[in-house]
Formats: structure tokens, C-alpha cells, sequence
């Protein structure tokens, strides 16, 4: 997109001042200057130094002589007489004398030199030290300059390079959502006449990375009509009163230039609820708040201004800004699915040289939950990695590994484990393993790996689902938690000890363990009773619970029961199958890295009669 630069004001003051300057200089300081070196005598002294023959130079102009000493120290100027031996007179004394050359200069050519090249340069001179000290004092939005409550929002216009709706994979109802709103601009007489009117305001909510700013620049694309583009955080300011300006200078540029889109990025910086009067708030969002409120609100229904606006915090935001009338749609903008992980791989990789016959399905399916931002970062991951290993192409092993490393981190190539604890990660990871291919609603295994990564992790087992999950079973999560024990079981049957190595483990399961009991209802003592509240979803989730001391306290002990009845199920399944667990371990241990196929090959085999020394 091209932004508009908004046109400078001529200077007119500055203009006429700089001309009147330059005329006192050509009129009166010049002149004035140039009389003051020249020493007026009588045409007397000037015979006199001539028959002294003390004269060097002799101009004889019009009406007066201009002469020196003979050493050329001193100027002098005579009335010209009329002396017929003047010029023998000079020849005799050796003086160097001649007489102008009366020329009409060009009228043109003195005005340019005289004015216009001078104004120029004033001109030139004065743009440069008023940047300067603008730049001084904090920009031209400062309160030096009178930019306070000047809104910083920069306008665009459609380009032939700019994003389109095409380049915005994998949100299709979101790109629907806002085709309409793009129709509407293009032809909106066709609404008028069924007497329909589009959403005065439109909020996009979603998961950081999911692709709303990106889809604000494909409207402005498609529209073809100016788009405002601000953040919220900009109209935060340290002077009370100062964000309410920027927000009325911001539509009043907007009305200026109707139909247009006004996008607002981060609303959720002046858009948070209100708080009644509290200690703690802050009164000059507040007032940018309402400035928005009353803007918004005071638009007609075909005024042909729409505002977009964007936000991973939707609960955050003031009711009175989310009612109908103000931004009367709100368009999701999820995580991507399956289908749109693979159409976003597509998009991404057309700027990238890949081998042929890449399988973008398999990548989609190893990159479950990822954003849209991530895929894009996982592309150019596999491009960073072809080029460090000297090709001209990415292959499907790139991709593969650049879900790797946007998970789990680089490989740490320089870390070096004993002996002992590459084998006790080796054990520890095959019993997530054997324990999730063990149980019958476990995703397949994929990958296992002992190489330490740059996230902390000494190694991990991948697993991937066949197919897209959107429900998962109670009897799915308690296998998730089993397989998640698996590792801490593997050390403690094998070593009699445990280590430090499970505690992302710990972590997810009992994370696990509570929702089941406290959001998902899958607790019998409960029943489909919410003991918990979650909030800021779309920014990790922060939960809390909603119960009594002693309700608080049961369901801490139900946890812990849940987590160690799966605990001992895994346990079961490991000690029933020692002799792969050993089997497959040392094959680890060996080869660093295995894959989901090699894994289930040894699984399937016939047991070996082996007993570990540990």
C-alpha cells in the first residue's frame, strides 16, 4: 500500500520576509558597503598624483573616475571633467586605464541572479533548520509546535502491490465478513434501495498471530477508498484532554474524505471498561474513550465511514463500545484448521523455492494449533535451513524440522550430556511413547528425539493425529495424562529414582487434570457445575476459581487422585512391556533420532528376552 503524505503549507510570512531582506541587502547594506572603502578627492589631486606619476589603476566610467596609488592601497573616485590630454596624460604617467563597456544586461537573467537564486537558497536554508529543530523538540506533533491533539494516523491508498483477500488464507467466514463490507463501498446504492446499511463498526478478535491486522490490509486493498491506520496506544497521552483531540481530528479527517475505513489496532488500550469513579483509574483514557464513544455514535447510516478495529481482548473492552450502533459485528479470527493451516503453508510458500512433490497435509497436520504467523514463520524457517546447508531449495525435511525448531527451539549441538543422562533421557522419553502406543486413543507417535533444544527440553516425543480433533472424550485426556507420565514412570522403574526432567510433564498434566474437573464436568462429584472461570482467552487463559475454601480443597484432592490413578496405569503398561522399553530405549540411545516408523517397527516385532542391568 502507498501511504498519502498529508501537502506542507506555503510559508507565506517566511516567503515575505526573506524577500524583503534580500532587497534591503541588494538596495542599502550593499551599496552602503561598497561607498565606504571608496575616498572622494577634487579632480585637482587627481591631475597632481597623475604628474607624480603615483597612480596605478584608472577606470573612467560615465560621470566619474574610479583610480588608485600606485601600490593599489587606497581608492579613489573624481568627477569626470572635460580634459581632452586626459588620455595621454595617463599614458605618460604609466597608469593602467580604460573605460566600461556599456552593455544592457539581460533583465531576466539579473532578476534570477539577484532574487530568485538568493530565495532559494534562504528558501532551502530555513526548511532545513526548522526540521532540525523540530526534530529537537520531539517532532512536529509536539506542544511547540501546536501538533498536540493532532491524530498520528497514516493514510493509505489501494496499490497494484498491495495485500488482497487472496494473499489471506485459511479464515474464510472472516474474509466473507469483510467482502461485504468492501461490496458495500464499491456499490451502495444496491443497499440503499432494499434499505439496508452496513455495520458502522466491525471487531476483529482473535489470538495474537491469527492474522487481523493483515486482513485490515486486505480491505484496504480491496476497497480502494482512503484508509486511516492508528493504534490504540496512540492516543494514549501524558496531557489530560490530549487523546479526545487526536480521536476528533481523526474523524474529522475521516468525514473529510467519506466513504473511507478508519482501522484501530490494539483497541483494547483505550477501549478497557470503565471503572466508576475508582481509585486507580485513569481519567485521561477515560476521556479518549468517551471522545471514541460519541464519534462513533454521532456517524449516519450512510455517512460511508466504516471503523475496523482489532483486539486479542474482546472481555476487556467497555460494553458501551461493543453495543449495536457502535461496532455492531464482531468477526472471529481463530486458529486455524487443518484445511486453512495447509492453505496458509501455500500462500507462504509461493515466495520460497521448494523441491517438488512437497506434502503440505503432513506439515499441516504436525503444525496442529499453530497460527498463521507461525506457519509463516515455519516456511522461512525451512528456507533458513536450505540455505545454511547449501541448496538452492527447501525440502520436505525442512519443513519438518522448522516445526521442530518453532516448538522446541534450535538444536544445542555443543551441549554435551553424560553417558548416564542420555540414557535416562532416552528411557524417559520411550516411556511417552510405549505408553501412548500402548493406549487406544492415543495420536500416533511420529518422532523421538534425545537432542537437547534450545527451549530447555533434553529431548521430546511428537505425536501427531491422522485427522483433525475438534471434541476430545474424557477417556482422550486421561490418556493424555497417562502418556504424559509415562516419562517419570520409565526413570523410576529403570533407575529406582526420578530427576528433575518431568516438569513440564507435571505441569500439563495437572493443568489437565484440574479443567477436567473444574470446567469440563467430567468430575461425578460435580457434575456439569463451572468451578472455574477463565479469562483473557485468547491470551493464554488466566484461570480462577469460582468456589468455597472446602470445595477449593476437594478438587485439589481429586487432582491428585486422577493424576495418580493415571500414573499407575502407565505404570502397568510399562511394566508389562520391559522388554520393548529396554529395546527400544538402546535403539534411542544409539541413534539419537527415530521416527514414528521405525519406533512402531521395533514395537511390532517379537519380544526380546533381555534383562537391564540397571
Amino acid at each position: 500500500m502507498k501511504e498519502v503524505k498529508t501537502p506542507k503549507k506555503p510559508l507565506a510570512i517566511y516567503y515575505a520576509i526573506v524577500l524583503l531582506v534580500l532587497m534591503l541587502l541588494n538596495f542599502v547594506l550593499v551599496p552602503w558597503m561598497s561607498e565606504r572603502q571608496v575616498k572622494e578627492v577634487d579632480y585637482g589631486t587627481f591631475m597632481s598624483m597623475t604628474e607624480d606619476k603615483d597612480i596605478g589603476r584608472v577606470d573612467v566610467e560615465s560621470n566619474q573616475i574610479i583610480f588608485t596609488d600606485k601600490d593599489e592601497k587606497q581608492i579613489y573616485k573624481t568627477g569626470l571633467m572635460n580634459d581632452p590630454d586626459l588620455t595621454q596624460r595617463l599614458y605618460d604617467a604609466g597608469a593602467e586605464f580604460s573605460s566600461e563597456i556599456v552593455e544592457q544586461a539581460s533583465p531576466l537573467l539579473s532578476f534570477l541572479l539577484s532574487f530568485v537564486l538568493p530565495i532559494i537558497l534562504f528558501v532551502w536554508l530555513g526548511n532545513f533548520m526548522n526540521k532540525k529543530l523540530i526534530e529537537k523538540a520531539g517532532g512536529a506533533n509536539s506542544m511547540m509546535f501546536g501538533g498536540v491533539g493532532k491524530s498520528n494516523a497514516k493514510v493509505y491508498v489501494q496499490s497494484t502491490h498491495g495485500i488482497r483477500f487472496a494473499d489471506v488464507a485459511g479464515e474464510d467466514e472472516a474474509k466473507e465478513n469483510l467482502q461485504e463490507i468492501v461490496d458495500y463501498l464499491h456499490d451502495p446504492k444496491k443497499y440503499e434501495e432494499i434499505g439496508a446499511s452496513m455495520p458502522k463498526g466491525i471487531l476483529l478478535v482473535g489470538p495474537p498471530g491469527t492474522g487481523k491486522t493483515m486482513l485490515a490490509k486486505a480491505v484496504a486493498g480491496e476497497s480502494n477508498v482512503p484508509f486511516f491506520s492508528i493504534s490504540g496506544s496512540e492516543f494514549v497521552e501524558m496531557f489530560v484532554g490530549m487523546g479526545a483531540s487526536k480521536v476528533r481530528d481523526l474523524f474529522k479527517q475521516a468525514k473529510e474524505k467519506a466513504p473511507c475505513i478508519v482501522f484501530i489496532d490494539e483497541i483494547d488500550a483505550i477501549g478497557q471498561k470503565r471503572n466508576s469513579g475508582q481509585l486507580g483509574g485513569n481519567d485521561e483514557r477515560e476521556q479518549t474513550l468517551n471522545q471514541l464513544l460519541t464519534e462513533m455514535d454521532g456517524f449516519e447510516g450512510n455517512s460511508g465511514v466504516i471503523i475496523l478495529a482489532a483486539t486479542n481482548r474482546p472481555d476487556s473492552l467497555d460494553p458501551a463500545l461493543t453495543r449495536p450502533g457502535r461496532f455492531d459485528r464482531r468477526v472471529p479470527v481463530e486458529l486455524p484448521d487443518l484445511k486453512g493451516r495447509e492453505e496458509i503453508l501455500k500462500v507462504h510458500a509461493r515466495k520460497v523455492a521448494l523441491a517438488p512433490g512437497i506434502d503440505f497435509n503432513t506439515v499441516a497436520r504436525m503444525a496442529s494449533g499453530a497460527s498463521g504467523a507461525e506457519l509463516a514463520n515455519i516456511v522461512n524457517e525451512a528456507a533458513l535451513r536450505a540455505v545454511r546447508d547449501g541448496r538452492r531449495f527447501a525440502t520436505q525435511a525442512d519443513l519438518e524440522e522448522s516445526i521442530e525448531v518453532v516448538i522446541a527451539g534450535y538444536q544445542k549441538k555443543n551441549k554435551v550430556l553424560s553417558d548416564k543422562e542420555r540414557l535416562i533421557v532416552s528411557y524417559h522419553e520411550i516411556g511417552h511413547a510405549l505408553v501412548a502406543a500402548l493406549q487406544t486413543h492415543s495420536a500416533p507417535v511420529t518422532k523421538i528425539t534425545i537432542i537437547p533444544r534450545t527451549s530447555g527440553a533434553l529431548g521430546y516425543t511428537m505425536q501427531v493425529d491422522e485427522q483433525e480433533r475438534n471434541l476430545l472424550s474424557k477417556e482422550d485426556l486421561e490418556n493424555k495424562i497417562a502418556t504424559l507420565t509415562g516419562g517419570r514412570v520409565a526413570e523410576d522403574l529403570i533407575f529406582h529414582s526420578i530427576t528433575t526432567g518431568a516438569s513440564n510433564d507435571i505441569e500439563q498434566a495437572t493443568k489437565l487434570a484440574r479443567a477436567m474437573i473444574t470446567r469440563y464436568g467430567m468430575a461425578d462429584e460435580f457434575g456439569m457445575v463451572a468451578l472455574e472461570t477463565v479469562t483473557n482467552q485468547y491470551m493464554g487463559g488466566d484461570a480462577a476459581l469460582a468456589c468455597a475454601g472446602d470445595t477449593a480443597a476437594k478438587i485439589d484432592d481429586m487432582v491428585v487422585a486422577l493424576v495418580k490413578r493415571e500414573y499407575e496405569k502407565a505404570e502397568h503398561l510399562l511394566s508389562d512391556h520391559m522388554p520393548k522399553l529396554h529395546e527400544l530405549a538402546k535403539y534411542l540411545y544409539e541413534k539419537e533420532t527415530i521416527t514414528g516408523d521405525e519406533f512402531m517397527k521395533i514395537l511390532n516385532e517379537k519380544p526380546l528376552n533381555c534383562v537391564s542391568d540397571y
